[in-house]
């Protein structure tokens, strides 16, 4: 999973990265509040742990900004401020947990890994891209109403894909949120299970569906 940590002091954003990559989590860091709200609208991450005092933008600020353009990440502040009335405005500008400073590894981790579950309950039970149909509580897919007979890896690459229409990923963003981080198969992987989808989409008629963007990886279109 794919963690974005905005974070200004510097021994605690590397704490953290440490002890998430540890747990299998893939750690990207900002160091002020104008990268971090670039990072959120610009990548797919799975969660974000946000700072209330920032350089440039404040994590108030911050979260009220990613929402108002879209951003549905899961969001954690994490500060040293503990009134009330700050805990409150954090969550209504957006923010889906709060944890005061100085806090426990285990705690940040399992907070964390309950926004990720919190943040896997589909929002749709069918996600729908053309005539590409995905039933997520089925776990079936069909094209032009046609049945496609899928992996679960096959599977997990499609409903991503769909998720995301229109959106290019790199390989290695691809293997980071279908694949484990600690993945350690072959390194052509992504392309293997592209190339399965493209034949069975083609035998439905579904030709083209899946895009290569040369010099950068693939993407869905309707």
């Amino acid at each position: 999973m794919r963690v974005l940590v905005i974070e200004d002091n510097h021994d605690i954003a590397t704490a953290i990265r440490t002890m998430l990559e540890r747990r299998k989590f893939s750690v990207d860091i900002a160091s002020d509040g104008e990268s971090g709200l670039e990072h959120l609208l610009r990548e797919i991450y799975d969660v974000a742990v946000v700072d209330i005092v920032l350089p440039k933008r404040d994590g108030f600020s911050l979260c009220r900004a990613a929402r108002e353009q879209g951003v549905e990440t899961p969001l954690l502040m994490l500060t040293a401020r503990d009134a009330i009335e700050d805990r409150v405005k954090g969550l209504d500008c957006g923010a889906d947990d709060y944890l005061i400073k100085p806090f426990v590894d285990e705690e940040l981790a399992a907070r964390l890994r309950a926004l990720l579950r919190r943040g896997k309950v589909p929002t749709r039970a069918t996600i729908v891209a053309g005539e590409l149909t995905i039933d997520v509580g089925a776990r079936t897919a069909t094209y032009r109403g046609k049945p496609l007979t899928l992996g679960g890896t096959e599977f997990r690459l499609l409903e991503f894909l769909t998720r995301n229409v229109g959106l290019t990923f790199t390989r290695a963003q691809i293997l980071e949120h279908v694949w484990d981080y600690d993945f350690d198969g072959p390194s052509n992987i992504v392309d293997v299970y592209v190339s399965q989808l493209r034949k069975k989409l083609a035998a439905r008629g579904g030709k083209g569906v899946i895009v290569t963007v040369w010099g950068v990886g693939y993407k869905l279109v309707a």
